[in-house]
């Protein structure tokens, strides 16, 4: 009997929480009817970052961090890799926008801010160039600064959505987590770029970012039995 409890409990663990989290974020971002990241926009990205219920007072004191997920395109441009984890720490006091939590969502828009995000750490704003991402359903009012940006980001506070200039945080990648997803503590980059099948717990996820990219022309993602 313990061993048919243990799928179960493994599924209630903070990282697949987490992971039911960002879906849930993406969700109700895309869901808007006007003030959400703009589709076209999320057609070009190479990759997106959600971080839900991100702590904005632990970048004051420096004392906490917040957890999410990365998903990049598949080699083929058909479809989304297996996620990674990561974990965000740091950053000026532009997080602290009201409330306690804010969800926080990030695009990559080329290979050299790919290669950035897929190393095991890297500082937003110095060594990868961010701008505030455009709300809305189209990207006409999109400025230089972010047509030219590695990465676009966003963050959501007791229900304002709006672009953020994220500056001085630092993004890595969370083995640990990876662990709990995987069983084993492998890097983002072996997730993203080996075609690695992805948790079953991913698949909301996956299936999210297929509906609302307009590149995606079929081919389910990859799942694997865990």
């Amino acid at each position: 009997m313990s061993a048919m409890l243990i799928p179960a409990l493994a599924k209630d663990n903070e990282p697949y929480k987490r992971l039911r989290e960002a879906t849930a974020v993406l969700t109700e971002v895309m869901s808007a009817p006007d003030k959400g990241i703009p589709e076209d926009m999320l057609s070009n990205a190479h990759c997106i970052v959600i971080v839900p219920a991100m702590k904005t007072a632990a970048f004051i004191v420096g004392g906490k961090y917040g957890k999410g997920y990365m998903s990049c395109r598949n080699k083929s441009g058909v479809g989304w890799s297996a996620p990674g984890t990561v974990r965000i720490e740091g950053g000026s006091v532009g997080f602290q926008i009201g409330g306690s939590e804010t969800d926080l969502i990030m695009l990559v828009m080329n290979a050299r801010g790919v290669d950035k995000l897929l190393s095991s750490k890297f500082t937003l704003g110095g060594e990868g160039s961010v701008a505030a991402g455009p709300v809305g359903r189209t990207t006409t009012a999109q400025t230089d600064a972010q047509m030219h940006a590695e990465i676009l980001s966003w963050s959501r506070s007791q229900g304002l959505f709006a672009g953020l200039a994220l500056t001085g945080a630092t993004l890595r990648q969370d083995l640990d987590d990876n662990r709990e997803l995987y069983g084993k503590k492998l890097e983002n980059r072996q997730i993203v770029t080996s075609g690695m099948r992805a948790p079953k717990a991913a698949l909301p996820l996956l299936t999210l970012l297929n509906k609302y990219s307009r590149r995606e022309n079929g081919g389910p993602a990859k799942v694997s039995s865990k």
